[in-house]
């Protein structure tokens, strides 16, 4: 009897973790669509005006999207920790990549900030209209990418950007990018590390987007190191790379105890 007890409560929780995942996934769609024609016709506005209407937007939406994961998907976020950057600024963010989810928690927790992304999400349906409002940045012309960026800290902006480039596919982390180095020299503005811990690699690379999560889902970000902007960007990426390697070999691998 135990056993037949404990067999379906086992069917039970995996049914919710597969309800689970079509909520969590369907609640940012309909949260990008809900936004995009009002993000269309904000286009309109001046420049300054549109980017602060469009950040702040973004963070009040992903914090939405963070409390209705944490109610309804057995999501728990500790990010109490990028509180005490939000009067910290200009600065770079530069943040390990697990998930799909990093910059939603970390854009969540900061109204004026402006992502290094992926052209291709530029470009998206969904997001890239919110994105372009915001003056978020492509990544796929690097003088252009540099120099936006330069123009955004000078702004008083904090620019977050993923020195891998993508998604992490070998943990704890892939090699880094010049990136963060090339902006940091170029601008004069101290590069500041998160490490972003989980339980388990949901949405990641090699995670397909309808595999369903392992359930509770856990992640915490925690303020790391601060540099100091390099004089050479070369020697800087190696330093940063070292740096993530040791913080995160311990303490970010992923946990599979899938205990609800």
């Amino acid at each position: 009897m135990t056993e037949t007890r404990a067999g379906l409560g086992a069917r039970l929780w995996t049914a919710y973790e597969y309800v689970a995942m079509v909520a969590g996934l369907g609640a940012l769609a309909v949260l990008c669509l809900v936004w995009l024609p009002f993000a269309l016709l904000c286009s309109a506005l001046p420049e300054r005006i549109g980017r602060v209407v469009g950040r702040l937007a973004i963070m009040i939406g992903f914090r939405l999207y963070l409390h209705f994961l944490s109610v309804f998907c057995a999501c728990r976020f500790d990010l109490s920790a990028l509180d005490d950057l939000r009067r910290d600024r200009p600065l770079i963010l530069v943040a390990n990549h697990p998930s799909l989810l990093d910059v939603v928690m970390i854009v969540s927790r900061l109204p004026d900030a402006v992502c290094v992304m992926k052209a291709a999400l530029m470009d998206n349906v969904l997001l890239g209209a919110a994105a372009r409002l915001a003056r978020y940045i492509r990544n796929d012309a690097p003088v252009s990418m540099v120099r936006q960026a330069r123009s955004a800290l000078q702004q008083g902006a904090h620019l977050v950007i993923f020195p891998e480039g993508s998604r992490t596919r070998h943990f704890p982390l892939d090699a880094c990018t010049a990136a963060s180095g090339l902006i940091s020299h170029a601008a004069k503005v101290p590069v500041q590390t998160l490490a972003i811990e989980y339980s388990s690699p949901y949405l990641g690379k090699d995670w397909p987007l309808f595999r369903k999560p392992e359930l509770p889902l856990r992640f915490s970000i925690r303020v790391g190191r601060r540099f100091e902007a390099p004089a050479h960007a070369r020697s800087f990426t190696r330093e940063l790379e070292a740096y993530f390697r040791a913080e995160l070999g311990a303490g970010s691998k992923p946990n599979h105890n899938t205990a609800p």
